[in-house]
């Protein structure tokens, strides 16, 4: 009998079942053809017709007999293709072929319970592998088990890659899990830094608790940033926060860019640009004063304001040096002096200073938290 024959019957067998992603139950018998020995093609052909019979226990008995007078490399191919088809096809989870195939028949059956089950035998018999593991993840997340699919890719994944972070985002939003949630998300972002994950993480930023106004501007600035502000709404929204904390320059040029980009076109959006041009004047004219009457005072958040204000005017590394002098004074606000810092340096171009700076800002939680996402947008 020969090779060519055997391997017909076979694949058409094998190619019949179930797979799942990456993780095969598939293998493919040699393209060329051979000839098996006389004394193992009868016992093959034999083994064949009892396991299609669904006779495993006798089917495998033959092969135990066409194994034990086996000549060639053919022979010892086509027995072990065959034993790999009835480990497949009677479901023995005692082998990497036959567990193979239970997970992957559990999976497309949608019995999720039974693919989370099935890691035990994936694991004994060595075959639980990186897209296994993902699988079985997201079966969690099938199930609606939220937190379980969070434990698992916690207790399993030591580097996860894009897929596996977002199934955690999406398990912890299920959950209710902000933390979990924002930590998957910052991850997303470190990786590739799409506008998407940038998208989803600042809106979650935006509903911590205790934002001060001015760490909801700068959630607006880093959607600029990254972006991710297109609607008239948020060039409005950004522009009235640079407004209303004195910041008339950075206001103009959000409102000169929502115009640019044929998003601002209204009355109303005309004259709060007209609003902004003309406090932005005004401050210009007015900032060597400003910046002496912060100079002169005892405390240095003053000095931090002007060179906050120095960086929407384009003048950022200016604004570093009016920074670190407010910074050598006592400081109220110690932690938004840090984030001004950084925000220069970044501004500025200095990227590594920048890290170095929003890095240094550990409290309070909300500021930690409004640097660390600074320093994010410093490392891309």
């Amino acid at each position: 009998m020969t090779a060519s024959k055997l391997r017909a019957a076979l694949t058409a067998i094998l190619m019949g079942t179930a797979a799942v992603g990456a993780v095969s139950v598939v293998s493919t018998l040699p393209a060329e053809a051979a000839t098996v020995s006389a004394k193992v093609g009868p016992l093959l052909k034999e083994a064949q017709s009892l396991a299609q019979a669904g006779n495993y226990a006798a089917a495998s008995a033959k092969l135990k007999e066409a194994d034990a007078v086996k000549s060639t490399p053919d022979d010892a191919t086509i027995i072990n293709q065959l034993r790999q088809f009835i480990a497949i096809k009677s479901g023995d989870t005692s082998t990497a072929a036959g567990a193979k195939a239970k997970f992957a028949n559990d999976y497309n059956a949608r019995n999720y319970k039974a693919v989370i089950a099935d890691e035990a035998a994936l694991r004994k018999v060595g075959a639980l592998d990186a897209n296994a593991m993902q699988i079985i993840a997201q079966s969690y997340y099938l199930s609606h088990d939220a937190s379980g699919c969070m434990r698992y890719i916690k207790s399993n994944f030591k580097s996860p890659g894009d897929a596996t972070l977002e199934l955690l985002m999406r398990c912890a939003y299920d959950a209710g899990d902000d933390e979990t949630q924002r930590s998957a998300l910052e991850t997303l972002v470190a990786h590739s830094g799409k506008p998407e994950y940038w998208k989803n993480l600042l809106r979650l930023s935006e509903r911590a608790k205790g934002l001060s106004d001015h760490n909801t501007l700068d959630v607006n600035r880093l959607r600029l940033m990254t972006g991710n502000i297109t609607t008239k709404d948020e060039y409005i929204l950004l522009a009235q926060l640079a407004l209303q904390l004195g910041f008339a320059a950075e206001a103009q040029t959000v409102l000169q860019k929502g115009f640019d980009a044929k998003v601002l076109s209204d009355d109303r959006s005309k004259k709060l640009l007209d609003l902004a041009k003309s406090q932005a004047a005004q401050a210009a004219a007015n900032e060597a004063k400003a910046l002496a009457d912060a100079k002169a005072q005892p405390q240095g958040d003053a000095l931090v304001k002007v060179g906050e204000a120095m960086i929407g005017e384009g003048k950022a590394k200016d604004a570093i040096g009016v920074i670190q002098q407010g910074q050598k004074k006592p400081l109220k606000d110690q932690a938004n002096a840090q984030i001004r810092l950084g925000q220069a340096y970044l501004a500025a171009g200095q990227k590594a200073d920048a890290v170095k700076a929003f890095s240094a800002v550990k409290s309070p939680e909300k500021d930690a938290m409004i640097a660390h996402l600074w320093s994010l947008a410093a490392r891309r």
